[in-house]
């Protein structure tokens, strides 16, 4: 059911506010200083306070092992993604990637246009820096704290699952479908400032590419034959460190002697790579929070983030970060993953439990109703309630399940904000 902004505790005001305060950081920084910290305290305050009045503590324990499984998954997706994407960057060798003109990218070209013909106050507006992943972030970890406050269904852990475990399906085969074909960057100079990988290809590239890469000849007699006749010298003077059961990876990540030493460092460093083109991780990730949003919460608020994503995919395209096709690829990738997935996780389970319970006892409740018996009613209601309502003996577990849970929660949202403002 849609929500007004200023319903449920609040959320779409929440939302808006944290927006708003975080771009203060571009008009006026001494106030962003001061009004961001203070206003992610009032958050955290409010949401510890509603902490005693939650009522759901036993839903959130049954989905908190589901919850860290999908946790697991998603870690393992971004750490192979994180291979793949500096593998794709370090087999062609910076030299490729200086000389590869980008490709044509009809949406750059649009608005580049709109430019000439729109008001300069609205290019301003297209132009800003308004939101970038890491607000995506913390906008989903608003949505889940919300249900302390009623303004979501409970549990809490559960739609943090499912986000988690839809991203890292996105993620895989976001990186499966970079990985299979090499785009050149929609910026040139982005592999030499971010990655230390030699200049040359590496000698598989040297073997399967480069000696068919521009002879229309060549290319003629690869496609005839089916296999590799070229008889160029491969270079294969590779520097290989002792990574001990890791050193596998430097195929892959083509370290330099006077790089990073370690293997997990390289993976680190760079931020993001340059060629991870289709489809755009960061406008998944903006996707996935709007979705989620819009399913558990809806209303105004809910337009409200879905202009957001599309302002964020305008300017990927405006900023030469990705091309348009990679946007519009993960719009719609990761607008079909949330629904696919969606079986996966039902919804309003205590409703169906109620129900379930009710159609148990209808008949003992008909035959109380009938002989006036309001002693009876409520004993039989009693019952249905208690499916939703934990047992005396395990309240002290349930304390101190919620106090972990909270804590572990606040160290995500600090460890999200710190780690991931560039993506």
């Amino acid at each position: 059911m849609a929500r007004s902004a200023l319903g449920g505790g609040g959320l779409g005001v929440a939302a808006v506010a944290y927006i708003g305060v975080d771009y203060l950081r571009h008009l006026w920084p001494s106030w962003h200083e001061i009004l961001q910290p203070l206003l992610w305290m009032v958050l955290a305050l409010i949401a510890i306070t509603r902490v005693p009045l939650y009522k759901h503590w036993s839903a959130e324990l049954r989905s908190a092992l589901v919850f860290v499984a999908a946790l697991i998954f998603m870690l393992c997706t971004l750490l192979y993604e994180m291979i793949s994407v500096r593998s794709v960057t370090a087999v062609l060798g910076l030299t490729w990637h200086r000389t590869t003109p980008p490709l044509p990218d009809t949406g750059q070209w649009i608005l580049l246009g709109l430019n000439e013909k729109l008001p300069q106050v609205i290019v301003n507006i297209l132009r800003a820096r308004i939101v970038g992943l890491h607000h995506y972030l913390m906008l989903f970890v608003m949505l889940a704290f919300s249900v302390l406050f009623g303004s979501i269904e409970a549990p809490g852990l559960g739609i943090g699952a499912r986000y988690m475990f839809t991203m890292a399906i996105g993620r895989f085969l976001r990186a499966i479908t970079f990985a299979s074909t090499i785009l050149p960057s929609p910026r040139p100079w982005c592999a030499a400032s971010r990655f230390d990988v030699p200049e040359h290809p590496h000698r598989w590239a040297q073997k399967f590419y480069v000696p068919y890469a521009s002879d229309s000849y060549a290319i003629r007699n690869v496609i005839h034959h089916d296999m590799v006749y070229g008889d160029g010298v491969v270079q294969d003077d590779d520097y290989r460190p002792n990574w001990g059961l890791m050193s596998f990876l430097a195929d892959f990540l083509r370290p330099v002697p006077s790089g990073e030493a370690a293997w997990i460092n390289l993976l680190k460093k760079a931020g993001g790579g340059c060629n991870d083109l289709v489809y755009s991780g960061h406008m998944l990730v903006a996707v996935l929070t709007a979705m989620a949003w819009t399913e558990a919460y809806g209303g105004l608020s809910s337009v409200f983030i879905w202009m957001l994503v599309a302002h964020s995919a305008q300017r990927e395209v405006r900023e030469r970060h990705h091309y348009t096709v990679d946007c519009v690829v993960s719009i719609y990738v990761g607008f079909m993953l949330w629904k696919m997935t969606g079986f996966l996780w039902p919804r309003n389970n205590k409703r169906m439990t109620r129900l379930k319970k009710l159609e148990k006892i209808e008949g003992k409740l008909y035959k109380a109703a009938r002989d006036s018996d309001l002693e009876q009613v409520r004993d039989l209601l009693s019952q249905v309630e208690s499916t939703t309502k934990d047992r005396v003996g395990k309240e002290r577990a349930m304390q101190f399940f919620a106090g972990g849970t909270i804590i572990f929660a606040l160290t995500v949202v600090v460890l999200a904000f710190v780690l991931t403002s560039d993506g």
